[in-house]
């Protein structure tokens, strides 16, 4: 049987953590390698990814000098070359690099702040800092963010990524940030004319976040930058699409008029039904939806289902069905297999009646009621 793949020992093991110690050593030949990464490897078994990290950040405390300030110039003597500049995209660099960050956040945050950002600056070019500059967000929001001027011009997009990704809203798996929506768009209106779709990505990223609490304040940002068209006009479009996606979903109507899409389509559903009115989990339908067109018509065609929750009442769940160019008198049949899927880690089905309804550029046109056993 093949071994179970383990993302902490891809990530962080004996090649890593020796790769790092001969960063050090090659800067400072008096630097113990070996004793470093004895004491690092030792209780890898019981950490998990995150805990790793901490870890190799706390020993480096034994390892370094003291004073942060000459412990940052050590780091700094040890970076290897930065990620290549020319790339765009999908250049992460190396995780192993991450407890450095941590070290900044653990010895630099309350009385070297600044020489914590220059670490932070080069760090981020050999592996995102997006997660160490938040705490320096949260402490120093005005100083950091006056930084974060700078590093929106900077040479190397992965400090400009910085700038938006360290303060994202709602950054999967980090820490909540103080500052509002409305002090960090400054930055996204520089980012968002930015060459690399690494930085484009984390700007609509950033937007989509600012969506879930201010939809109308993304819908107006987007239709500014249209209107200045300062950005490639096909970028742009995929910035506003990736941006728009959770609104889309909800059927937002300014998102939807934003996208092209009308929030009264002139559509009629002239059938929908599915293959069988009951089900068991784990097992799957089929339906089927007839649409007839009174005038040319873009669609964004979703399905809706209204899942019974376990104290019986009703949550509904968005799916994505089609995108369709429909001209005046024209038909369209669109059919669906759908698994009600048993044994799902993220989800649980519940007994009871359900209702599928047909979605069309966020307007509710029809629906049927199905029973799940």
């Amino acid at each position: 049987m093949a071994e179970k793949y383990s993302l902490k020992d891809d990530l962080f093991n004996a090649g890593t953590v020796g790769y790092l110690a001969g960063l050090f050593q090659a800067a400072d030949p008096s630097f113990q390698a070996q004793a470093f990464a004895d004491q690092v490897l030792a209780p890898f078994p019981e950490l998990e990814l995150k805990q790793r990290i901490d870890h190799i950040a706390s020993v480096l405390t034994d390892h370094l000098p003291a004073e942060f300030p000459e412990a940052a110039r050590y780091i700094h003597a040890a970076l290897p070359e930065p990620l290549d500049p020319t790339r765009t995209d999908d250049d992460f660099g190396r995780f192993i690099f991450a407890p450095l960050g941590e070290y900044a956040v653990n010895h630099g945050l309350e009385h070297h702040l600044d020489l914590s950002l220059d670490l932070l600056e080069a760090v981020t070019q050999r592996f995102s800092m997006e997660f160490a500059i938040r705490p320096f967000l949260n402490r120093w929001p005005d100083a950091v963010l006056l930084r974060m001027q700078d590093w929106a011009r900077h040479d190397h997009y992965h400090v400009r990524r910085l700038v938006s990704e360290g303060t994202r809203p709602k950054l999967p798996w980090g820490m909540k940030v103080g500052v509002t929506s409305e002090r960090t768009l400054p930055v996204l209106d520089l980012l968002h004319v930015d060459p690399t779709r690494f930085v484009t990505r984390s700007v609509a990223n950033h937007l989509n976040d600012i969506s879930k609490t201010d939809p109308d304040l993304v819908v107006s940002t987007l239709a500014r930058w249209q209107a200045e068209g300062r950005q490639d006009a096909k970028e742009l479009d995929w910035m506003t699409r990736h941006a728009l996606r959770g609104l889309v979903k909800k059927g937002h109507a300014g998102a939807l008029a934003l996208l092209g899409y009308r929030s009264n389509p002139g559509i009629t559903v002239t059938s929908l039904q599915a293959d069988r009115d009951s089900l068991e989990v784990g097992e799957s339908f089929t339906f089927e939806a007839v649409l007839e067109a009174g005038q040319d018509e873009a669609l964004m065609v979703d399905y809706v289902i209204d899942f019974v929750k376990a104290n019986g009442g009703t949550a509904p769940k968005v799916f994505k069905l089609k995108q369709a160019q429909m001209k005046a008198g024209s038909c369209l049949t669109l059919s669906k297999k759908h698994l009600f899927k048993k044994g799902a880690t993220t989800f649980t089905h519940y007994p009871g009646q359900h209702r599928l309804s047909l979605q069309l550029n966020g307007k509710i046109l029809a629906g049927f009621y199905f029973t799940l056993l």
